[in-house]
């Protein structure tokens, strides 16, 4: 027995070593299993593979009521990304509202194995069928005694490490959840959007005459309060009439809000409204309305107070309208009546903070000039931007690039890229305009590289050491690679990556600096990194690639002559290169 105990030993420890190896068989479907247990989406994976956190996600098909995921448990270890990741099994708690019969989940999930030959393999969604009596009911937050029937709604699929799915996507009479942070933001932002809206050229001017024609100002600071306010509340009734309406509507639009058909014309009244800011034109009423609305006698007392604040919306259209088009079509698109009634009142307190100061202290506010101008179109350039935001994840890269270029390039202008800069304050908003103006040209290139597929810029955000690795090597451009290699008689050396596969930033690290690994390709292949993830999808089908890395030796006709899968050592590297 003890003669035999070496080669137990030895035996142990090659089973072990064997068990911690990349199983080249390893399918991401068939491989990892899917349950619902207890409430919880259950995701496992076997000895020697992991799940990466940032790409978990579950979302449902169209139907009836909401479905929420839950918080992701902690994750167990990172990887060379420095990505959370987790082993065995992952269990992710759901809860619904309004689900009936049978519901099909929507799980993403990307697995990668592990050790020499691990790979990671592109984002996995796969379909779940959950009975609704399984799945736990969410909390419901308080609603009216009366409610119309239930509309139907789609979660919309949110970007990891986005946990909640179909936030604020109940009811259309569903009040916000005090809790929301994301609705207490919109609460906030309509607020300031109602505060920018009285600084305009259309509303500031006319706020100290206003004030007199109530008669708030000089009949002391009590009184004047009252009627300020009794007009401020005249505009909120009027604002928050029209946010109701947006809130109906956007319950009606359901899950089509989230779709290209629906997204594109958004942004495209955005920028109408951001060109209405910049001065191309005004959004006004019909002039006999306005006269009408305008009326010709005094409005003194707290009735005339209140009329004159149910007009004034409409009379301050020219300026207001693109704030208020903007945030009707954010509710619209997020919110429930309630909700939407909520944030174009608060807009009307915001618009009316200088009209209850006017009112009440008398107060003179600064004379309006250029300054007035400039503010509008710098909101202006703000509503431009939420055009650009509103599309950035149905758009081609391309056209991602060129928006931000746009906006960028006239923010430049916005900031007076070309005036005459005088004093301190002028000197550094010139910087600034001249920064954007940059930041404009370089988008653009980055523009014209994506759609053309060629490089104008050269490579940035990489190491010293990331860059002598691959020195030498060609970027993308596999045609390129085969004609180079044939004119010189070698090999194409074909590595596949993408961004976010962490056993391709190991090979990176520790195979292709290797010196014998170097010395090998430079005498015998060209060289050649292809994303076939993000950049070169047209290669991937082409080249038969169905995980991260993987790696290729063509002959100078494109012919796949061997592969290899996953992270490599150098030595194993060397030998496969070799063809032993």
């Amino acid at each position: 027995m003890r003669a035999l105990t070496p080669y137990f030993l030895s035996l142990s420890l090659a089973v072990t070593a064997w068990a911690q190896r990349a199983d080249p068989s390893f399918d991401p479907v068939k491989d990892v299993p899917l349950r619902f247990e207890k409430g919880a989406v259950v995701v496992t994976v076997p000895v020697g593979a992991h799940l990466k956190a940032s790409f978990m996600d579950i979302g449902k098909k169209a139907g009836l009521g909401t479905l929420k995921m839950g918080k992701l448990p902690p994750t167990t270890a990172k990887d060379e990304l420095g990505d959370g990741i987790w082993h065995g099994s992952v269990r992710v708690p759901m809860s619904g509202e309004g689900l009936s019969g049978t519901v099909t989940l929507q799980v993403t999930y990307q697995p990668c194995t592990e050790g020499e030959g691990g790979v990671c393999y592109p984002p996995t969604t796969r379909s779940l069928e959950v009975k609704a009596s399984e799945i736990p009911v969410a909390v419901p937050a308080a609603k009216p005694a009366v409610l119309p029937v239930e509309k139907a709604v789609e979660a919309p699929k949110v970007e990891a490490p986005v946990t909640s799915v179909a936030v604020n996507r109940t009811s259309p009479l569903s009040p916000p959840v005090s809790s929301d942070s994301g609705f207490l933001w919109a609460l906030l932002v309509a607020f300031g959007y109602g505060l920018a809206a009285s600084l305009t050229p259309c509303v500031y001017p006319m706020i100290p005459i206003t004030m007199a024609i109530v008669g708030a100002k000089g009949s002391g600071r009590m009184k004047g309060f009252l009627l300020s306010l009794t007009l401020v509340l005249g505009m909120a009734v009027t604002y928050t009439t029209l946010g109701i309406f947006a809130g109906l509507s956007g319950a009606a639009f359901g899950a089509a809000v989230q779709k290209p058909a629906f997204l594109i014309p958004v942004s495209l009244l955005f920028a109408a409204f951001a060109l209405s800011l910049f001065g191309a034109y005004e959004i006004a009423l019909p002039a006999g309305l306005a006269t009408k609305l305008q009326g010709s006698g005094p409005r003194n007392g707290f009735g005339g107070a209140f009329i004159m604040g149910l007009v004034l919306g409409p009379l301050a259209a020219p300026c207001v309208g693109p704030f208020v088009g903007t945030v009707l079509v954010n509710i619209a698109q997020h919110q429930g009546v309630i909700s939407g009634a909520l944030q174009l009142f608060v807009f009307a307190l915001g618009m009316g903070v200088l009209f209850i100061a006017v009112g009440t202290f008398n107060a003179a506010l600064p004379k309006s000039g250029h300054w007035l101008t400039r503010f509008k179109h710098v909101m202006g350039l703000v509503v431009l931007g939420f055009a650009a935001w509103n599309v950035r994840l149905i758009v081609p890269a391309w056209a991602n690039f060129g928006m931000w270029a746009l906006v960028t390039v006239v923010g430049a202008a916005v900031f007076g890229v070309f005036e005459p800069a005088e004093g301190l304050v002028g000197q550094l908003r010139k910087g600034l305009a001249i920064l954007l103006l940059a930041l404009g040209v370089l988008l653009g290139f980055k523009s014209v590289e994506s759609f053309l597929g060629v490089e104008l810029l050269p490579k940035g955000g990489t190491t010293a050491a990331a860059k002598d690795e691959h020195a030498g090597w060609l970027e993308q451009d596999l045609e390129g690679a085969l004609a180079r290699a044939k004119a010189e008689h070698k090999l194409v050396l074909v590595d596949i990556y993408a961004d976010w596969c962490a056993q391709c930033k190991e090979l990176d690290e520790k195979t292709w600096p290797e010196t014998s690994v170097k010395q090998w390709i430079a005498q015998n292949a060209v060289p050649i990194r292809i994303d076939t993830d993000a950049r070169r999808k047209d290669l991937a089908t082409k080249l038969q690639i169905r995980s991260y890395p993987t790696v290729l030796l063509l002959d100078t006709e494109g012919r796949e002559l061997r592969r290899i899968l996953g992270f490599q050592k150098p030595e194993t590297m060397r030998t496969w290169l070799a063809g032993k």
